[in-house]
């Protein structure tokens, strides 16, 4: 039984293989950690099975992209106020060039934060990046800037942490901050009515539309894109109190739901028609699951399940086959039932953790913020497969494409596999 469903959720991941060669923004393929891709390595130490290893400038913890032959990334430069984008050779690791994009002014940031924390997105046309201060870049392949938007402020006591996606020509990120000026701090725990979910044109830069959140409170979650079984689609996002769908060609706010959770971290989860949020301090914390379809102000009624125990506060969970994997910040992984929450399984892994887990060939990768990575059987009964320790501090997530894997750590990119 064990390896008939290891095998079904291996045919899980492969289901969205086709296209997993590229690694285009965080967490790859909508951003859902999956990878369909076939000789992913294993095993690996800081000198064994490392293709490269490049030294980069600056402090940051955005995570790499792959398109085709390059590696993009960011980072902050003078104690965070130079913003830069690098272009690296997939193969070789090289830094092809290292572009100071704009200058920002900085401020209060949560101690795990950077300035450059946000994860850039790419067509395969223009790269798209976005800092600290909620600006953003669109750069060509070659390092030159096609167009920037600073229009957008941000602010925060704990920094900026999500990352924009891509949908048909948009690109969109959620706006979920705390303030609306560097003096007028509410706090993370009081909620406000002036975050909103935000899409400008690809192209040129230029706001296409802004979609109010309503009354809500900070939240660092990705958004992702649900395809409706009718065919039409929503950009599923989530603040702290709420999570919501949008569609994303007007920015029409379809549908809400409550969370009340106090601020969130982990991005937005979708799998089996349901949306899974992670959120919550202070004695609120939980992960729940929503149904996807429905339409106004619901509340709570389309919630199927909520389950308090195993939450992450900052790594996001993982949708696979039947089941929900999650690591919690101290690191303990758990194993759920996608359709009920109940728990399968729930394991140490040891050390601490912020990165999000990856998936491939079967198999989930957890990198700890000593450097290691457990890599553990994707199933029902836990298994640890491999420990790989690299030597460095790492809180981005990792990226695969083409057979290696990319673990950008404190002062390296490290490109895993040298098959």
């Amino acid at each position: 039984m064990k390896r008939v469903v290891g095998f079904a959720v291996l045919l899980g991941l492969v289901a969205v293989g086709a296209r997993s060669e590229n690694w285009p923004q965080f967490r790859g393929e909508n951003t859902q950690g999956r990878s369909g891709e076939s000789g992913v390595p294993l095993k690996w130490s800081s000198t064994e099975n490392v293709a490269w290893k490049t030294e980069l400038p600056g402090e940051a913890w955005s995570s790499p992209i792959v398109w085709e032959d390059h590696v993009f990334l960011t980072t902050a430069t003078d104690e965070g106020a130079g913003c830069h984008v690098l272009g690296m050779d997939r193969t070789s690791g090289r830094i092809l060039w290292d572009r100071e994009v704009f200058r920002q002014v900085t401020g209060r940031k949560e101690p795990r934060n950077s300035f450059a924390t946000p994860t850039p997105v790419t067509d395969g046309k223009l790269v798209y990046a976005c800092f600290y201060d909620g600006s953003f870049v669109a750069l060509d392949f070659s390092g030159n800037i096609a167009w920037t938007n600073r229009a957008h402020p941000f602010y925060s006591q704990h920094g900026l942490g999500t990352s924009p996606i891509l949908y048909r020509g948009l690109l969109i990120m959620a706006r979920d901050g705390s303030s609306d000026g560097p003096d007028k701090s509410l706090g993370w725990q009081k909620p406000w009515d002036k975050s909103f979910v935000l899409a400008l044109e690809a192209g040129t830069g230029k706001e296409r539309w802004k979609a109010s959140r309503g009354l809500s409170r900070i939240s660092h979650g990705v958004p992702a894109i649900w395809h409706a079984p009718d065919g039409h689609a929503e950009v599923i996002s989530e603040a702290g109190d709420v999570v919501q769908g949008f569609d994303p060609d007007t920015g029409q706010r379809l549908w809400s739901s409550e969370v009340i959770g106090e601020g969130k971290v982990p991005s937005t989860v979708l799998g089996g028609g349901m949306v899974f949020t992670a959120g919550g301090w202070g004695g609120r914390e939980s992960i729940k699951a929503f149904k996807l379809g429905g339409r106004g102000d619901l509340k709570e009624t389309n919630l199927v399940w909520e389950q308090r125990k195993g939450m992450p506060k900052v790594p996001s969970m993982l949708f696979l086959g039947s089941y929900l994997f999650a690591v919690t910040d101290a690191g303990v992984a758990t194993c759920f039932k996608a359709a009920t929450g109940e728990i399968v399984w729930q394991e140490r892994l040891g050390g601490t953790f912020s990165a999000s887990p990856v998936a491939a060939e079967g198999r989930i990768y957890f990198v700890a913020d000593n450097g290691e990575t457990v890599v553990i059987e994707a199933g029902p009964v836990f298994k640890i497969l491999a420990r790989n320790p690299l030597g460095e501090k790492v809180q981005a997530s990792p990226a695969i494409s083409k057979g290696k894997i990319f673990i950008r750590g404190e002062k390296h990119l490290f490109a895993i596999g040298t098959n």
